[in-house]
């Protein structure tokens, strides 16, 4: 078991299982084994566990006891490990080397949820390849990335490492991404193997609580968490990792149903699964392991192949085959899945490749790379409200007072899970403005006050330079320490000083544009939310204010669109558009009183998935279906009009939705099915044409069976989710004699 062997040559095949054969059991644990890199320490491990130094750690090496390390990058250091694992331990098995490289490694682009409301997989793609460029360039083989676990609640801190609320958008873009990591080679020297996380259902955790525990159906496991790991899997992914988490009261590190039955035996996965860090070990915390021994026997019986820093496998494992507790079976079948993997990328004939000192020297943050990176996050922006506020008018507008924490602020542009980017080499808000606007002296710039606090006489200060400017430019939100892994937070809303300095520069009238730094949604207050514009700019990296400037002053059409919804208040969390009616649904506009509302605000987004305005007007018209009935073993093509009804070109994405009226289990009011981006100069029109078909009306229904039912849909084609182009189709079943 392992790689499909049609990814590996026969001589690779044979070459591993001579290694096999060979290894003594010590080896094999090391092969299972993934410790932090001590020769190039980049980022430092937490919590601090396992080997910390290089002397250790180089022994380690040298007894054939460690297979994979991580988070270190640089040639140098790189070569002198694995000069150790191939020329100095007995069977001369090379190293593979892994780090986080979320959403760069120099060239810092934006922050995966940012990225997500491209809605464009070619895009997601394209960085993803950059980012590997640059990842190979400095000694990598593997990043911990794409994480594919599906957001619903937005108080969960690592929102911002993923592509939001809705499965199909999710599975769309994690697959590019994958894609684009890896390269159609996996044996070039700049492909990075991709390893989509948590497996599964991380995203679920109750209350958005880190590390916490998920209690789900199988259908909601099957219907919501999987498909994105799926559409990973059928885009090349080899290896995937673990979630921390326990799900249906197993922890996921051992719960052989999840990452056995399920992931290769329903799925067809053949790479090798890692934990995460340190998690066989947690196993004893969560109260399932009786000990760190018994820790060990469970996580590898369960499909755990590496063990992440804990040491868990190389301290236990020959004792527990030796003993009887763990067959040796299940060892050999973790160490060919792993060194399959390493044959793949080529390792085994050159284990030296992604180590060459002159390719880290031009190949990492280029212009190329800078100037995807300012394409990226231009595309990321999304303008949530305009009163006619934007684009900025340098004619019209002669002076404008740029308030907040984030104004001039480079320590918060590239967001969490950037630690190998330099530190200062991102451009702030303030640069990109002075040096976009035709004068530099129209901008002022106060502070107002801090992130989490306020400032002596800074509101005074804010709001006399808001008084005298014909626009204000408020930079406000998150710090990127408030977003990311261990950032749970029970209200999801400005921080006080913040909101405080919103509430007074609006007071004063001046016209006011929000430029929201965030990695998740936020539930947005009067002084914020009433602003002429908004514009939710995220961690945008690298080139964040060239972007932000050049949207703002209309270089560039705002075309984002919202891959989370933005509820009215943090205690609506969970919150996403594809929810389930319930019996007593507020409709339209008739009556709440005993309907599913919450007192204080209805079952609505302030701003829904989808969302996502532009400088121009696009209309849609002209729905039509090839045929009102969709045969079981057919497709329908859906038609509409999209029109550029206003005055400058612009780029939209059309969104189809379904809803199956009637099912043997309740569906959602809406569900995503396809997206399309189209440009269109003004007043130019142009016909979107999608495709559907029985599959992808299909759910998980009795018996955890994907099935598809006979009966009415709705359809909407729109602009997000909620309104849009609106009509209905039947869905016929199967004729006599096919099978359904």
């Amino acid at each position: 078991m392992g790689v499909p062997r049609r990814v590996l040559a026969q001589d690779q095949v044979a070459r591993v299982d001579d290694l096999i054969a060979r290894m003594t059991l010590e080896e094999k644990a090391g092969q299972m084994t993934c410790l932090a890199d001590s020769f190039r320490p980049f980022n430092p491990p937490n919590p601090q566990a396992g080997i910390q130094d290089e002397r250790r750690l180089a022994a380690e090496i040298r007894k054939g006891r460690v297979g994979c390390l991580f988070n270190g990058i640089g040639v140098a250091g790189a070569r002198r490990a694995q000069e150790m694992a191939v020329g100095e331990s007995r069977l001369g098995i090379p190293l593979l080397l892994a780090g986080d490289v979320i959403h760069g490694l120099k060239t810092i682009f934006p922050v995966p949820i940012a990225e997500a409301a491209s809605f464009d997989p070619h895009l997601c793609e394209r960085t993803a390849r950059a980012m590997a460029v640059e990842a190979t360039a400095a000694g990598l083989h593997l990043t911990f990335a794409p994480m594919v676990d599906v957001a619903r609640d937005q108080r969960w801190g690592r929102v911002v490492e993923g592509a939001g609320e809705d499965v199909y958008l999710t599975g769309l873009l994690s697959a590019a991404r994958v894609r684009g990591f890896q390269g159609r080679d996996l044996r070039r020297s700049d492909s990075l193997l991709a390893c989509p996380k948590h497996f599964a259902a991380y995203g679920a955790v109750a209350g958005g609580l880190e590390y916490g525990s998920v209690d789900i159906s199988d259908e909601t496991l099957r219907e919501t968490h999987l498909p994105p790991f799926g559409a990973s899997f059928a885009a090349g992914a080899l290896v995937t990792m673990a979630a921390f988490s326990e799900v249906n009261g197993v922890p996921a590190t051992a719960d052989r149903e999840l990452l056995t039955d399920i992931l290769r035996g329903e799925m067809g996965f053949r790479g090798f699964v890692c934990s995460d860090y340190t998690a066989d070990e947690e196993l004893v915390a969560h109260g399932y392991a009786q000990d760190a021994r018994d820790a060990a026997r469970l996580a590898v019986l369960a499909g755990v192949d590496m063990s992440m820093q804990s040491g868990l496998y190389t301290r236990y494992l020959p004792e527990l085959v030796n003993s009887g507790a763990v067959p040796a079976a299940t060892v050999d079948i973790a160490v060919r899945r792993i060194l399959y993997v390493k044959a793949a990328i080529g390792l085994f004939d050159n284990p030296w490749r992604s180590l060459d000192e002159e390719t880290e020297k031009s190949r990492i943050f280029t212009p190329s790379h800078r100037a995807l990176a300012h394409e990226a996050a231009t595309r990321s922006i999304v303008l949530l409200r305009n009163e006619g506020v934007l684009p900025i008018d340098p004619g019209k507008v002669r002076k404008i007072a740029l308030i907040g924490p984030f104004a001039e602020d480079r320590d918060n542009l590239y967001g969490p899970w950037a630690f190998y980017g330099d530190p200062g080499k991102g451009v702030d808000i303030a640069t990109g403005l002075r040096a976009a606007l035709p004068d530099p002296a129209m901008l002022a710039v106060t502070r107002g006050c801090d992130v989490g606090g306020a400032i002596d006489g800074g509101i005074a200060q804010a709001v006399a330079a808001a008084k005298t400017a014909d626009l204000v430019l408020l930079a406000i939100g998150e710090s990127q320490a408030m977003s990311g892994e261990a950032q749970s937070r029970t209200v999801i809303e400005l921080p006080a000083a913040q909101q405080a300095l919103a509430d007074a520069v609006a007071a004063t009238g001046t016209p006011m544009a929000v430029l929201l730094r965030h990695g998740r949604a936020l539930a947005l207050h009067e002084g914020v939310a009433g602003a002429g514009a908004i514009l939710a700019t995220w961690f945008l990296g690298s080139e964040a204010g060239h972007a932000i400037a050049d949207v703002l002053l209309g270089k560039v059409d705002p075309s984002g669109k919202l891959p989370v919804s933005f509820p009215w208040e943090s205690g609506q969390e969970p919150f996403f558009y594809d929810r389930k009616s319930t019996g007593r649904p507020v409709v339209d506009n008739g009556s709440t009183e005993y309907k599913a509302r919450y007192a204080t605000t209805d079952n609505s987004a302030r701003f829904p998935f989808g969302h996502g305005l532009s400088y121009t007007r696009f209309t849609l018209d002209r729905l039509t279906l090839s045929d009102e009935a969709l045969r079981w073993d057919a497709a329908i093509e859906v038609r509409a009009r999209l029109t550029n009804a206003g005055q400058r070109r612009g780029s939209e994405v059309v969104q189809l939705y379904i809803r199956d009226r009637v099912a043997s289990r309740t569906r959602p009011i809406r569900e995503l099915k396809r997206i399309a981006r189209v440009t269109l100069d003004a007043g130019e029109s142009q016909t979107v044409r999608f495709s559907l078909s029985r599959t992808d009306l299909e759910f998980v229904g009795a018996g955890n069976r994907r099935m598809a039912e006979p009966g009415v849909f709705d359809l909407w084609v729109g602009q997000s989710s909620v309104g849009g182009l609106h009509t209905q189709f039947t869905l016929y079943g199967a004729p006599p004699g096919m099978t359904a």
